[in-house]
Protein backbone atom coordinates (compact mmCIF):
# COMPACT_ATOMS: atom_id res chain seq x y z
CA UNK A 1 0.00 0.00 0.00
CA UNK A 2 2.67 2.50 0.55
CA UNK A 3 5.52 0.60 0.13
CA UNK A 4 6.69 1.11 3.70
CA UNK A 5 7.80 -2.61 4.38
CA UNK A 6 5.23 -3.95 6.34
CA UNK A 7 3.36 -7.06 6.21
CA UNK A 8 -0.40 -7.86 6.07
CA UNK A 9 -1.40 -10.54 8.41
CA UNK A 10 -3.30 -13.48 7.97
CA UNK A 11 -5.98 -15.17 8.62
CA UNK A 12 -4.71 -17.37 11.18
CA UNK A 13 -3.19 -14.87 13.04
CA UNK A 14 -5.69 -12.27 13.05
CA UNK A 15 -8.58 -15.46 14.23
CA UNK A 16 -7.35 -16.36 17.62
CA UNK A 17 -8.62 -20.19 18.31
CA UNK A 18 -9.39 -21.76 21.65
CA UNK A 19 -6.54 -21.70 24.36
CA UNK A 20 -5.08 -24.81 25.28
CA UNK A 21 -5.03 -26.08 28.34
CA UNK A 22 -1.65 -26.22 29.96
CA UNK A 23 -1.22 -29.91 31.81
CA UNK A 24 0.70 -29.95 34.93
CA UNK A 25 4.29 -31.62 35.17
CA UNK A 26 3.78 -34.57 37.17
CA UNK A 27 7.29 -34.66 38.14
CA UNK A 28 7.05 -31.00 39.23
CA UNK A 29 4.17 -31.81 41.04
CA UNK A 30 5.63 -35.06 42.95
CA UNK A 31 8.46 -32.88 43.51
CA UNK A 32 7.28 -30.12 44.69
CA UNK A 33 4.70 -32.33 47.40
CA UNK A 34 7.43 -34.87 48.38
CA UNK A 35 10.88 -32.70 48.74
CA UNK A 36 9.72 -29.37 49.51
CA UNK A 37 8.00 -27.39 53.10
CA UNK A 38 4.18 -26.71 51.77
CA UNK A 39 4.32 -23.56 54.15
CA UNK A 40 7.58 -22.30 53.20
CA UNK A 41 8.61 -23.93 50.29
CA UNK A 42 11.77 -24.74 50.75
CA UNK A 43 13.38 -28.12 50.38
CA UNK A 44 12.66 -30.21 53.50
CA UNK A 45 14.71 -30.92 56.36
CA UNK A 46 15.04 -32.65 59.52
CA UNK A 47 12.61 -31.82 61.86
CA UNK A 48 10.09 -32.85 58.97
CA UNK A 49 6.58 -32.65 60.32
CA UNK A 50 3.18 -33.65 59.03
CA UNK A 51 -0.73 -32.18 59.68
CA UNK A 52 -3.59 -34.02 59.87
CA UNK A 53 -4.81 -33.79 56.05
CA UNK A 54 -0.82 -35.46 55.03
CA UNK A 55 0.82 -32.65 54.24
CA UNK A 56 5.03 -32.34 55.28
CA UNK A 57 6.25 -29.30 56.58
CA UNK A 58 9.11 -28.30 57.75
CA UNK A 59 8.64 -27.87 61.92
CA UNK A 60 10.63 -24.45 61.79
CA UNK A 61 8.60 -23.35 59.43
CA UNK A 62 5.08 -24.26 61.53
CA UNK A 63 7.13 -22.70 65.01
CA UNK A 64 7.44 -19.25 63.07
CA UNK A 65 3.83 -19.35 61.48
CA UNK A 66 2.33 -19.70 64.85
CA UNK A 67 4.46 -17.39 66.25
CA UNK A 68 4.33 -14.98 64.11
CA UNK A 69 1.03 -12.73 65.49
CA UNK A 70 1.24 -9.79 63.18
CA UNK A 71 -1.26 -8.03 61.34
CA UNK A 72 0.29 -8.71 58.18
CA UNK A 73 0.27 -12.15 58.24
CA UNK A 74 -0.90 -13.76 55.15
CA UNK A 75 -3.09 -16.98 55.94
CA UNK A 76 -2.12 -19.72 53.89
CA UNK A 77 -4.36 -22.30 52.89
CA UNK A 78 -2.30 -25.42 53.20
CA UNK A 79 -2.02 -24.29 57.00
CA UNK A 80 -5.10 -22.52 57.80
CA UNK A 81 -6.39 -25.16 59.93
CA UNK A 82 -2.71 -25.38 62.11
CA UNK A 83 -3.75 -23.48 65.31
CA UNK A 84 -1.40 -24.92 68.06
CA UNK A 85 1.73 -27.30 67.12
CA UNK A 86 -0.07 -29.67 68.51
CA UNK A 87 -1.84 -30.18 65.48
CA UNK A 88 1.24 -31.21 63.24
CA UNK A 89 3.32 -34.77 64.51
CA UNK A 90 7.17 -34.93 63.77
CA UNK A 91 7.82 -37.82 61.34
CA UNK A 92 9.93 -41.01 61.93
CA UNK A 93 11.75 -41.80 58.64
CA UNK A 94 14.13 -44.54 58.06
CA UNK A 95 17.04 -42.91 55.84
CA UNK A 96 17.71 -44.21 52.25
CA UNK A 97 21.07 -45.92 51.88
CA UNK A 98 21.34 -45.08 48.20
CA UNK A 99 20.92 -41.80 48.39
CA UNK A 100 23.72 -39.33 48.06
CA UNK A 101 22.34 -36.01 49.02
CA UNK A 102 25.01 -32.83 48.62
CA UNK A 103 27.76 -35.36 48.72
CA UNK A 104 28.26 -34.89 44.39
CA UNK A 105 29.88 -31.81 42.91
CA UNK A 106 29.21 -28.77 44.19
CA UNK A 107 30.21 -26.45 40.98
CA UNK A 108 27.04 -25.97 39.20
CA UNK A 109 27.23 -28.93 37.02
CA UNK A 110 25.53 -31.54 39.61
CA UNK A 111 22.25 -33.76 38.65
CA UNK A 112 19.73 -34.00 40.69
CA UNK A 113 18.18 -37.54 40.45
CA UNK A 114 14.23 -36.96 41.44
CA UNK A 115 14.12 -40.36 41.16
CA UNK A 116 16.31 -41.47 43.86
CA UNK A 117 14.51 -40.52 47.64
CA UNK A 118 15.80 -39.68 50.54
CA UNK A 119 13.59 -41.58 53.00
CA UNK A 120 12.34 -45.16 52.12
CA UNK A 121 9.99 -47.77 54.04
CA UNK A 122 11.61 -49.58 56.85
CA UNK A 123 9.73 -52.73 55.65
CA UNK A 124 9.20 -53.55 52.02
CA UNK A 125 12.33 -50.96 51.14
CA UNK A 126 9.96 -48.38 48.66
CA UNK A 127 11.39 -45.40 47.82
CA UNK A 128 9.22 -42.27 49.12
CA UNK A 129 9.16 -40.16 46.18
CA UNK A 130 5.67 -39.90 45.64
CA UNK A 131 5.77 -42.82 42.92
CA UNK A 132 3.94 -44.97 45.87
CA UNK A 133 1.44 -43.98 48.62
CA UNK A 134 3.29 -43.69 51.85
CA UNK A 135 1.41 -43.36 55.33
CA UNK A 136 1.97 -42.29 58.37
CA UNK A 137 0.80 -43.76 62.26
CA UNK A 138 -0.42 -40.46 64.25
CA UNK A 139 0.53 -41.88 67.49
CA UNK A 140 3.90 -42.57 67.01
CA UNK A 141 5.01 -40.85 64.01
CA UNK A 142 6.78 -43.71 62.03
CA UNK A 143 6.43 -43.92 58.48
CA UNK A 144 5.55 -47.13 56.16
CA UNK A 145 4.23 -47.71 52.56
CA UNK A 146 0.39 -48.68 52.36
CA UNK A 147 1.60 -51.69 50.83
CA UNK A 148 3.69 -53.10 53.66
CA UNK A 149 0.69 -51.65 55.95
CA UNK A 150 -1.79 -53.71 53.96
CA UNK A 151 0.59 -57.05 53.35
CA UNK A 152 1.47 -57.06 57.40
CA UNK A 153 -2.10 -56.72 59.07
CA UNK A 154 -1.22 -55.34 62.60
CA UNK A 155 -2.38 -53.35 65.50
CA UNK A 156 1.18 -52.81 66.72
CA UNK A 157 4.05 -50.03 64.42
CA UNK A 158 6.63 -52.78 62.79
CA UNK A 159 9.09 -50.15 64.07
CA UNK A 160 8.46 -48.78 67.44
CA UNK A 161 5.85 -51.33 68.68
CA UNK A 162 3.32 -48.52 69.68
CA UNK A 163 -0.64 -49.87 69.33
CA UNK A 164 -2.58 -48.48 66.81
CA UNK A 165 -6.28 -48.46 64.83
CA UNK A 166 -7.09 -47.73 61.13
CA UNK A 167 -8.50 -43.83 62.23
CA UNK A 168 -4.98 -43.39 63.12
CA UNK A 169 -3.07 -44.31 59.43
CA UNK A 170 -2.76 -40.63 57.79
CA UNK A 171 -2.01 -41.18 54.34
CA UNK A 172 0.45 -38.48 53.01
CA UNK A 173 -0.19 -36.12 50.16
CA UNK A 174 -3.33 -38.18 49.01
CA UNK A 175 -5.68 -37.66 46.37
CA UNK A 176 -8.96 -35.18 46.88
CA UNK A 177 -10.79 -38.21 48.38
CA UNK A 178 -8.29 -38.94 51.02
CA UNK A 179 -8.01 -35.43 51.95
CA UNK A 180 -11.80 -35.23 52.56
CA UNK A 181 -11.45 -38.05 54.67
CA UNK A 182 -8.85 -36.91 56.63
CA UNK A 183 -10.90 -33.83 57.17
CA UNK A 184 -13.74 -35.33 58.78
CA UNK A 185 -11.67 -37.43 61.06
CA UNK A 186 -10.11 -34.20 62.23
CA UNK A 187 -13.02 -32.53 62.76
CA UNK A 188 -14.47 -35.53 64.59
CA UNK A 189 -11.49 -35.76 66.79
CA UNK A 190 -11.45 -31.81 68.09
CA UNK A 191 -14.81 -31.91 68.61
CA UNK A 192 -14.52 -34.94 71.14
CA UNK A 193 -11.56 -32.97 72.78
CA UNK A 194 -13.76 -30.20 73.12
CA UNK A 195 -16.40 -31.82 74.87
CA UNK A 196 -13.84 -34.31 76.90
CA UNK A 197 -12.31 -30.61 78.04
CA UNK A 198 -16.03 -29.33 79.03
CA UNK A 199 -16.59 -32.60 80.71
CA UNK A 200 -13.39 -32.51 82.79
CA UNK A 201 -14.02 -28.87 84.30
CA UNK A 202 -17.42 -29.60 85.39
CA UNK A 203 -15.82 -32.16 87.22
CA UNK A 204 -13.27 -30.17 88.48
CA UNK A 205 -15.70 -27.41 89.33
CA UNK A 206 -17.98 -30.18 91.32
CA UNK A 207 -15.14 -31.29 93.11
CA UNK A 208 -14.28 -27.76 94.03
CA UNK A 209 -17.44 -27.45 95.40
CA UNK A 210 -17.73 -30.52 97.48
CA UNK A 211 -14.87 -29.55 99.83
CA UNK A 212 -16.73 -26.11 100.35
CA UNK A 213 -19.59 -28.08 101.30
CA UNK A 214 -17.54 -30.25 103.55
CA UNK A 215 -16.01 -27.36 105.57
CA UNK A 216 -19.05 -26.42 106.23
CA UNK A 217 -20.16 -29.51 108.23
CA UNK A 218 -17.73 -30.39 110.93
CA UNK A 219 -15.71 -33.34 110.96
CA UNK A 220 -15.43 -36.53 113.30
CA UNK A 221 -12.80 -35.09 114.71
CA UNK A 222 -14.16 -31.48 115.59
CA UNK A 223 -16.75 -33.05 117.01
CA UNK A 224 -14.77 -36.02 119.01
CA UNK A 225 -12.63 -32.53 120.20
CA UNK A 226 -16.15 -30.51 120.97
CA UNK A 227 -17.15 -33.80 122.80
CA UNK A 228 -13.54 -33.98 124.83
CA UNK A 229 -14.56 -30.32 125.92
CA UNK A 230 -18.08 -30.32 127.07
CA UNK A 231 -16.42 -33.57 128.75
CA UNK A 232 -13.57 -31.34 130.43
CA UNK A 233 -15.73 -29.29 131.06
CA UNK A 234 -18.66 -31.21 132.98
CA UNK A 235 -15.67 -32.76 134.65
CA UNK A 236 -14.72 -29.62 136.07
CA UNK A 237 -18.01 -28.74 137.50
CA UNK A 238 -18.40 -32.22 138.99
CA UNK A 239 -14.65 -31.43 140.56
CA UNK A 240 -15.81 -27.81 141.52
CA UNK A 241 -19.20 -29.02 143.03
CA UNK A 242 -17.71 -31.43 144.84
CA UNK A 243 -14.75 -29.36 146.43
CA UNK A 244 -17.69 -26.79 146.88
CA UNK A 245 -19.49 -29.67 148.92
CA UNK A 246 -16.62 -30.86 150.64
CA UNK A 247 -15.57 -26.97 151.55
CA UNK A 248 -19.12 -26.42 153.01
CA UNK A 249 -18.72 -29.74 154.74
CA UNK A 250 -15.89 -29.20 156.57
CA UNK A 251 -16.82 -25.98 158.62
CA UNK A 252 -19.58 -27.98 159.92
CA UNK A 253 -17.82 -31.06 160.37
CA UNK A 254 -15.33 -29.07 162.02
CA UNK A 255 -17.45 -27.68 163.99
CA UNK A 256 -19.50 -30.37 164.72
CA UNK A 257 -16.36 -31.97 165.51
CA UNK A 258 -14.68 -29.40 167.87
CA UNK A 259 -18.38 -28.91 169.57
CA UNK A 260 -18.23 -33.10 170.18
CA UNK A 261 -14.26 -32.34 170.96
CA UNK A 262 -15.09 -29.61 173.28
CA UNK A 263 -18.16 -31.64 175.17
CA UNK A 264 -16.04 -34.77 175.00
CA UNK A 265 -12.70 -33.62 175.46
CA UNK A 266 -12.84 -32.96 179.65
CA UNK A 267 -14.17 -36.53 179.72
CA UNK A 268 -11.80 -37.85 177.51
CA UNK A 269 -8.82 -35.51 179.42
CA UNK A 270 -9.68 -36.54 183.26
CA UNK A 271 -10.43 -40.22 182.03
CA UNK A 272 -7.38 -40.38 179.96
CA UNK A 273 -5.33 -38.99 183.07
CA UNK A 274 -5.05 -41.57 184.91
CA UNK A 275 -4.22 -44.32 181.88
CA UNK A 276 -0.86 -41.76 180.85
CA UNK A 277 2.16 -42.19 182.28
CA UNK A 278 3.66 -39.90 184.83
CA UNK A 279 6.42 -38.27 182.66
CA UNK A 280 3.66 -37.00 180.28
CA UNK A 281 1.27 -35.92 182.64
CA UNK A 282 4.65 -34.06 184.21
CA UNK A 283 4.52 -32.06 180.85
CA UNK A 284 1.20 -30.22 182.35
CA UNK A 285 1.06 -27.80 185.32
CA UNK A 286 -1.38 -29.32 187.01
CA UNK A 287 1.42 -31.94 188.24
CA UNK A 288 2.87 -31.87 191.73
CA UNK A 289 6.17 -31.44 190.34
CA UNK A 290 5.33 -27.99 188.76
CA UNK A 291 3.95 -26.37 191.98
CA UNK A 292 5.83 -23.93 193.36
CA UNK A 293 6.46 -23.20 196.66
CA UNK A 294 6.03 -20.40 198.52
CA UNK A 295 9.44 -19.46 198.51
CA UNK A 296 9.15 -19.53 194.70
CA UNK A 297 6.19 -17.97 194.01
CA UNK A 298 5.86 -14.37 193.17
CA UNK A 299 5.07 -10.94 194.95
CA UNK A 300 3.72 -7.83 194.50
CA UNK A 301 7.06 -7.08 192.86
CA UNK A 302 8.06 -9.63 190.63
CA UNK A 303 4.62 -10.96 189.72
CA UNK A 304 3.62 -11.14 186.59
CA UNK A 305 2.63 -13.27 183.72
CA UNK A 306 5.75 -14.38 182.07
CA UNK A 307 7.41 -15.22 185.95
CA UNK A 308 7.26 -18.86 186.77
Amino acid sequence: MGCDGGTIPKRHELVKGPRKIEKVDKNAELVAQWYYCTLSQEKLSRPIVACELGRLYNKDAIIEFLLDKSSDKVLVEAASHIKSIKNVIELNLSDNPAWTGDKGNTKGDKYDDIQSARFICPIVGLEMNGRHRFCFLRNCGCVFSERALKEIKTEVCHKCGASFQDDDVIVLNGTKEDVEVLKKRMEERRLKSKLGKKSKKSKAAETTVKPEAAEDLPTSSQVNTEKDTVNMKSGENRSIAFCKSTVSESPSSSSGKSSKSSSEGPKRSFASRGEKSEAYKSIFTSHSSAKRSKEESSNWITHTAYYF
